[in-house]
């Protein structure tokens, strides 16, 4: 195994990358990469994501090598580790957009990788996803939030956690947007028109609880690059309380990591875990749930190798 196994070490050592795994070698051939983003500059309520890469990473420490749900070595299939975080400019959204898109065009043109992100707050979502399109083109997105995220703006500003998909949508970096989990209040009716004007398929957490064999397989069926964005604040506060942004009436902790083990792709280009925020957080388990979907996510890229 690649990874530093400190669980079975005679003596305690401390280590502060996500799940034990090594940091990634300039020259070594890797299939998967953890990626911090710590930026929360974009959000419109609780602060705290900036520190969601570092609670992540801690919440990862109890992730052992083999998946028994999956039958699969992830780790190992994919000689993943972990890339640190992104030097991100606090306080300036924009430039910072500039950064994690440079950055992470960087390190996808020279890798034949999926980037497994970790942020900071939902606006990352945009640059990743305009990196991703300097080298795929469009891409598919799969995106799980309580949120529609598709605002023209808030406070007249254009770029913030509630804005991105509606902007990537503008820039024609996606194909398909397919949306579910969605259930939070809106400030208007017209809200919900916007779905169809951007053509966005959206499903709520009813859609999703009542329904979910019919949102997996319209998710499983898109073809191409996908990515793979998920707002941990999908999940309902009570297994989830370490988020910005927190809705009630959401999905389960096991629910959610039962829908990522159940889904596939021709080509998984990207998947990140947004909107953590650890001073909000509860015994660390919103931070080990969102390691655990990144973990999810890993096993099922793996499946495809």
């Amino acid at each position: 195994m690649r990874q530093i196994d400190a669980l079975k070490s005679p003596r305690f050592t401390q280590v502060s990358t996500f799940a034990r795994l090594p940091l990634c070698a300039k020259d070594e051939e890797i299939k998967a990469a953890f990626l911090g983003i710590p930026f929360d500059d974009a959000t419109t309520y609780r602060p705290g994501a900036r520190f969601g890469p570092m609670g992540i990473r801690q919440g990862s420490r109890l992730l052992r090598p083999y998946n028994q749900f999956l039958d699969t070595y992830p780790f190992d299939k994919l000689n993943a580790c972990d890339l640190g975080d992104v030097n991100i400019v606090p306080g300036y959204i924009e430039d910072t957009m500039n950064v994690i898109q440079n950055n992470l065009y960087e390190i996808i043109s020279a890798k034949d990788m999926v980037p497994f992100i970790a942020g900071g707050d939902h606006s990352i979502t945009l640059p990743i996803l305009r990196a991703i399109y300097r080298k795929y083109g469009k891409v598919n997105i799969v995106h799980f939030d309580s949120h529609y995220d598709f605002w023209d703006s808030y406070w007249g500003k254009k770029y913030t956690h509630g804005t991105w998909l509606r902007r990537a949508i503008e820039e024609s970096l996606i194909k398909n947007a397919v949306q579910a989990g969605i259930r939070a209040s809106t400030f208007s009716k017209e809200d919900l028109k916007d779905k169809e004007r951007l053509g966005v398929s959206s499903f709520t957490i009813r859609d999703l609880k009542n329904n979910i064999d019919a949102v997996i397989k319209e998710i499983n069926s898109l073809t191409g690059p996908t990515y793979i964005s998920i707002d941990i604040d999908v999940v309902d506060p009570a297994f989830a309380p370490g988020t910005g942004t927190p809705e009630v009436g959401g999905l389960t902790s096991f629910e959610i990591i039962e829908i990522v083990r159940r889904l596939r792709f021709d080509k998984l280009v990207g998947f990140d875990v947004v909107e953590v925020s650890p001073p909000y957080d509860v015994s660390e388990i919103t931070s080990m749930l969102a390691a655990n979907i990144i973990y999810e996510g890993m096993s099922v890229l793996s499946l495809n190798l």
